[in-house]
């Protein structure tokens, strides 16, 4: 009996064959290229899937909000980088707390940000780490590369209690290319911008220890800057893949850990079935290489034009190719979104039931 016909829909399932594959060929990327492996967790949000990627050689992990670190040190995770500001009274008791029972580098772009940081230190009696996050192209967060970054970091560096241990950047632009070379482009720039304002930064006597760069695209050529001066890098989706790196060309379908079981629920028109996974299930993201909500395996055509909260309306080229109650695959365009929409995900392996995988800190926004 097939994983499909045991249990209700909609379900996201994961491949713990892949799943695993995928962790053991992206640290041992890593370790060839001798560039620390500090993955993010926001894409499964699981102390367990962070405990795997530690005993694969990850040196620590990454997290995008101060919940996340406080789940992730709950389950015994002591190496956490929180890459993104935290900020206010009732974050910074709760990040003092944190402090206590794990290793926490924090990370800004702006000084009062950090002189917050000083403050929390002072009332620690200890040095707070961060580095400092560097614009390489994504224009989200951080200063210029070069002299714009040297002087903030300078700035920061005066304050008491505070120890800038590195410069960090996020290339997620490179999503918007989908061609090797381009992507492969992006990683050498985001090294080079990085490893040139270290440079300046050490010629005024300000050691900085790591370079840090993140995306899971420019981590697959993590080997073309070994050796530029990257110590570290961040990649969070390559865990599960989804349709968008499959259809950019970044990863093969075998690559893709994570899919939803649906439904066929109705035929209410020639053209046209209707699933049961909306937007809760697959979120609303849409993708630039491939039309549509996601992709239904094994039907070419097939096309996802429109959710609502518990639909999914799926425009069909053979409405007789699907029947009421079949059960239907579809690899989503964005897995991080679709991890977040679900207390637990279906672990399965050779077609059947595993273990659940619970999302430890969903929801943990704050």
């Amino acid at each position: 009996m097939s994983v499909m016909e045991q249990w209700d829909t909609p379900a996201v399932l994961i491949d713990l064959d892949v799943l695993d594959r995928n962790l053991r060929e992206t640290a041992n990327r890593a370790a060839r290229a001798g560039v620390k492996l500090r993955p993010h967790t926001k894409t499964h949000k699981s102390v367990w899937i962070a405990q795997e990627q530690i005993r694969y050689g990850a040196s620590g992990i990454t997290v995008a909000k101060l919940g996340e670190a406080e789940t992730m040190a709950e389950g015994g995770i002591d190496d956490i980088l929180i890459a993104f500001p935290v900020i206010g009274a009732a974050k910074l008791e709760r990040l003092g707390r944190l402090m206590e029972k794990a290793k926490v580098t924090l990370s800004t772009d702006d000084v009062e940000v950090a002189r917050q940081w000083s403050s929390l230190g002072r009332s620690l009696g200890r040095d707070v780490r961060l580095y400092v996050d560097v614009n390489t192209g994504l224009n989200r967060c951080g200063r210029q590369p070069g002299e714009e970054t040297a002087e903030l970091v300078k700035r920061i560096a005066e304050l008491p209690y505070i120890r800038v241990t590195g410069l960090m950047t996020h290339s997620g632009h490179a999503y918007g290319h989908d061609a090797p070379e381009a992507i492969r482009e992006a990683a050498k720039r985001e090294a080079d911008d990085l490893v040139s304002t270290k440079v300046l930064l050490e010629n005024d006597g300000i050691a900085i220890e790591e370079i840090s760069v993140g995306s899971t695209p420019t981590s697959k050529y993590v080997a073309d800057v070994a050796g530029t001066g990257v110590t570290e890098m961040r990649p969070g989706a390559y865990v599960f893949g989804d349709g968008g790196q499959w259809k950019m060309g970044l990863i093969g379908e075998d690559e893709c850990a994570m899919t939803i079981a649906a439904t066929v629920v109705g035929r209410p028109r020639p053209g046209t079935i209707i699933v049961d996974a909306g937007s809760k299930t697959l979120s609303s993201d849409l993708s630039k290489y491939h039309p549509g909500y996601g992709i239904v395996l094994g039907h070419e055509g097939a096309v996802i034009e429109r959710l609502s909260e518990e639909h999914g309306i799926v425009s069909v080229p053979d409405l007789d190719s699907f029947r009421i109650g079949e059960t239907v695959r579809i690899v989503p365009n964005h897995c991080c979104v679709v991890t977040n929409l679900h207390d637990k995900l279906c672990g399965v392996r050779n077609g059947r039931f595993e273990k659940w995988l619970t999302v430890d800190a969903r929801g943990k926004v704050r």
